[in-house]
């Protein structure tokens, strides 16, 4: 495709006026970021608050030390001294929380609209009130009613006395019944019952019923009363 001279005479034209333009557009923004970026600064500057104040009980108007200054939802903060008195830096618009134990939290909106970079406030707290549970005082009772309420109550076991229970020899023999064997009894039972057939292999197994021991422990157990139906 071939081109004519006025048809490149135009479009380098056209290249000129875009350049033109770009260039222009270039040297207006670098004249003018200064003067925004120093606008943003001054903004940003202005919206810094140092604020300072004290914290003081509302009936007694006493300082109040070690109360904590936090902004709301921001991990900065801080605590009053001995006098009450605190400082810090905020931003206008935030929220700043005062907690303290044994008082009710208060809240303090910095105001958008403050003169200046510095503002003071004096924060009143006040007691929060706690209701305890009523407590019923009854007389002395009598020493007859005290004798039979003292050998009548229900003292619950301590854990020495558990534990001796549990070591009982009926309350083991209970809990090897009901327990479920582990892995390891599992083994050795399998491993012990492998070991018997393995020992009387090729001849006949001796028959209890007339060993004397085993009806020994039949008659034990009997007494004992392990057939019994739990």
């Amino acid at each position: 495709m071939k081109v004519s001279f006025g048809e490149a005479n135009d479009v380098f034209h056209l290249f000129l006026r875009q350049m033109k333009k770009f260039l222009l557009v270039s040297l207006v923004f670098c004249l003018l970021a200064p003067f925004a970026a120093k606008a943003q600064f001054e903004s940003f500057k202005d919206s810094i608050v140092q604020l300072y104040g004290v914290v003081m009980t509302a009936d007694s108007l006493r300082g109040l030390p070690s109360v904590t200054v936090k902004l709301r939802n921001q991990n900065r903060g801080t605590y009053t001294n001995e006098q009450g008195v605190f400082s810090i830096v905020v931003m206008k618009g935030d929220i700043i929380e005062f907690t303290s134990v044994g008082y009710k939290p208060k809240e303090v909106t910095i105001p958008k609209n403050i003169e200046g970079n510095s503002f003071s406030i004096i924060q009143l707290m006040v007691v929060d009130t706690v209701y305890l549970p009523a407590t019923i005082i009854k007389a002395r009772p009598r020493r007859e009613q005290f004798e039979r309420e003292f050998v009548n109550a229900d003292v619950p076991s301590d854990k020495i006395e558990i534990a001796r229970q549990n070591t009982r020899t009926a309350q083991s023999r209970i809990l090897q019944q009901s327990l479920p064997r582990d892995g390891g009894e599992n083994s050795r039972n399998v491993q012990r019952q492998y070991a018997q057939s393995q020992y009387y292999n090729g001849q006949f197994r001796p028959q209890n019923i007339f060993n004397p021991i085993a009806w020994n422990e039949f008659i034990q157990a009997w007494k004992r009363g392990d057939f019994k139906k739990k």
